[in-house]
């Protein structure tokens, strides 16, 4: 298992860049070269770059979580080493063609092939797609069943749509097409570059339910000095949900295990203010219920001013630092809630790592589905330079392609 936040500085991609470099170099001297150029030397060649991207990838994936498991980065390096892995299928199998049938395999098809790279991806993840979408859309429906028909309930519907009419849209658009060399261009510069966005957005997808899903299963060190119970409101009587007992319980349990295995008693640090429909702060109401668990009123700190995850964070790291600012924090929330939580934690400069509690089963697909679209939005420089550089390469790739 790997544990969470043991490392001090962030992994760098130093051997894929160099690995790129030097693929580049081989490629252009087979391309342009008499005797190799169009062998299968070319595709093998590429395919040993996909596989060390793959493991440069996975590497920087688990670094990353060593460094800060609650990163936009960790999310992007698993999705896109699952595109790589599709990239090496791919040249794999055409190398094979090209030892069968030269003829029709020449050069320019090595050229094509990483021009389709996005749409292979799509054809070759369908499946699950078509899975997944079906997956969505059930627990969807639990969910409205069990909690009502709110807008932002019907996201995991409205994701299912929007992937299932991406395919249908490309499949359709990219089945024939006529015209001069021209118009065939532009139609592939098209269909690739939707195919690319379209690759983008589900590589992050995926990266960020294997994201979601390793924080939300991790057991933190039994060494923690403070921990934080994030509050998520309370019933008309002002005492917990069971959503916020549940995020209570798991904090009290994993206080007890720390006490029987260290001997160490944190403090609970209890986070939230008072709602417009609420009679009390949640804060208030999370004291009393540690209270009557046995817990020493002096183990308890409030912190009544916060009204998101942010400020949680934010007031809590406050309460923290005037007592010990090298105190070892973690931090106990809903399962689906834990990666973007600690997302917040190090927004505000803590360093601390979560845990879940555990929730009803068709809160996950929707949860995971405002994860993915929270960070889209908090993220859009970033965003916006990937998909540049992406968008550059295909026009690049298909100018070179039709040249």
């Amino acid at each position: 298992m790997i544990r969470f936040d043991t490392r001090d500085k962030k992994p760098k991609l130093r051997a894929l860049q160099a690995l790129t470099a030097a693929a580049a170099i081989l490629v252009g001297i087979f391309q342009w070269s008499g005797k190799l150029r169009g062998t299968p030397a070319t595709c093998i060649v590429m395919a040993v770059y996909a596989l060390g991207m793959i493991l440069a990838l996975l590497w920087a994936f688990r670094e990353q979580i060593r460094y800060n498991p609650y990163s936009y980065n960790t999310i992007f390096y698993f999705g896109f080493a699952l595109f790589a892995v599709s990239v090496m299928l791919t040249y794999i199998l055409l190398a094979v063609r090209m030892v069968m049938d030269p003829e029709i395999y020449t050069a320019i098809v090595v050229i094509h092939a990483l021009l389709g790279s996005a749409k292979n991806y799509m054809l070759l993840s369908s499946p699950f797609l078509l899975v997944f979408s079906a997956a969505l859309c059930i627990s969807n429906l639990s969910l409205i069943r069990h909690e009502g028909k709110r807008p932002v309930n019907l996201l995991g519907i409205l994701l299912s749509f929007l992937i299932l009419a991406g395919l249908a849209f490309l499949f359709w658009f990219d089945y024939a097409v006529s015209g001069s060399q021209r118009e065939v261009m532009i139609h592939d510069l098209f269909a690739n570059l939707f195919a690319a966005l379209y690759l983008y957005f589900e590589c992050m997808l995926i990266g960020i339910i294997a994201a979601a899903a390793i924080a939300a299963r991790y057991e933190p060190e039994k060494d923690k000095d403070y921990l934080i119970v994030l509050g998520c409101g309370l019933k008309e009587n002002g005492t917990p949900t069971p959503l916020l007992r549940g995020r209570l319980d798991r904090a009290l349990a994993f206080a007890e295990r720390q006490r029987e295995e260290t001997g160490r008693e944190p403090v609970f640090i209890v986070s939230g203010g008072q709602g417009p429909d609420e009679p009390i702060p949640e804060s208030a109401s999370m004291k009393r219920y540690l209270m009557s668990r046995g817990v020493p009123e002096d183990r308890i700190l409030e912190e009544a001013r916060s009204t998101d995850t942010l400020e949680n964070m934010k007031f809590s790291k406050e309460i923290i630092w005037t007592q010990d600012p090298k105190a070892k924090i973690a931090f106990s929330t809903t399962n689906y809630h834990v990666f973007r939580s600690g997302l917040c934690a190090r927004r505000v400069k803590m360093r601390a790592v979560g845990m879940g509690a555990r929730t009803k089963w068709y809160f996950w697909p929707n949860a995971a589905v405002r994860e993915f679209a929270g960070l889209l939005t908090k993220h859009r420089g970033k965003q916006a330079l990937i998909l540049g550089v992406m968008t550059a390469i295909y026009v690049a790739l298909t100018l070179l392609a039709y040249r």
